[in-house]
């Protein structure tokens, strides 16, 4: 605003408030101050600036637009944050080999604290399994983990490497590992038999895991609570993993098989006969997650 303008706004302000008796014999705003509630009126050209127009409250300041529409409500629950239609829920409670499971329509509007519920900011759901958790009759390693569901949850997935395309995107940080096997597993595929590829965190080290192969290291040096980003994709008998959102892959790795499903959350990879003190857990943090098939 030049100083022309920021006197006509001057005065036009002062005639209204106050009425013309403001305004000196010269045609210039006086100065008008409201001892009660009220607004200082400053010739701008005695100061040499722009007038403050700025909002105490109820709408925006002078640097920012005021839309007039209210914030999104944040979400109060995992599935508010997560479409979680086509999942359940396996958590590290229950009886031994046969652990809690939430499914469809309860997951919808399930949480448990500290397993499996929504952070403080609202913005991500943490999963957490704790050392001393049951397991599945096929681990001996707890998990606070959801598996691939189809059809509203009514049905278990299962799709193979070799027909059609499937992906799964993950935004996560990794934010808790047991002391003495500091390992946990955040997301998977999963055939009929056994884990085919996962993402594995073991003390720093990052990386792909091949059914108990090292595959590449994604990051040598990972920091708790670093968020990254994993696309695995499925098609013509390759699986490929992309990292933080890099156009190139950081594995392609040949494998046809059926039966298969992915997997998310936290899948601890220590228990007490390890070393680790029954209530020393893992934690995954999940603030994006979607599957796709075509």
């Amino acid at each position: 605003m030049n100083h022309a303008r920021s006197k006509s706004v001057t005065l036009l302000l002062t005639a209204l408030l106050v009425g013309p008796g403001a305004c000196s014999d010269d045609g210039t705003a006086t100065d008008a101050t409201f001892e009660d509630g009220g607004v200082d009126l400053v010739d701008s050209d005695a100061s040499g600036g722009e007038a403050d127009l700025t909002r105490d409250a109820g709408g925006a300041d002078a640097g920012g637009a005021d839309t007039g529409q209210p914030d999104a409500p944040l979400p109060q629950l995992p599935a508010g944050l997560l479409d979680l239609q086509d999942w359940k829920l396996t958590l590290p409670i229950g009886d031994e080999e046969d652990p809690q499971e939430i499914e469809q329509p309860e997951l919808a509007s399930y949480e448990i604290v500290p397993y499996f519920h929504l952070n403080a900011a609202h913005d991500g759901v943490v999963f957490r399994a704790h050392c001393g958790g049951v397991t599945t009759s096929g681990s001996g390693y707890p998990r606070s983990e959801l598996r691939e569901m189809k059809n509203g949850g009514a049905d278990k997935a299962s799709w193979s490497t070799s027909s059609g395309v499937h992906t799964m995107f993950i935004e996560q940080a990794i934010t808790h590992l047991p002391p003495e096997k500091p390992h946990v597993v955040a997301g998977q595929i999963h055939d009929a038999d056994d884990d085919v590829i996962v993402i594995r965190l073991e003390g720093e080290t990052l990386f792909i895991d091949l059914n108990g192969d090292d595959g590449p290291t994604l990051d040598d040096d990972y920091q708790l609570g670093t968020v990254f980003t994993v696309r695995f994709v499925a098609e013509g008998g390759t699986i490929r993993i992309y990292y933080n959102g890099s156009a190139s892959p950081a594995i392609e790795y040949d494998k046809s098989t059926s039966g298969c499903y992915f997997k998310a959350g936290c899948y601890t990879q220590s228990n007490t006969d390890k070393g680790d003190e029954p209530d020393a857990y893992g934690e995954v943090e999940i603030y994006e997650l979607w599957v796709t098939h075509s």
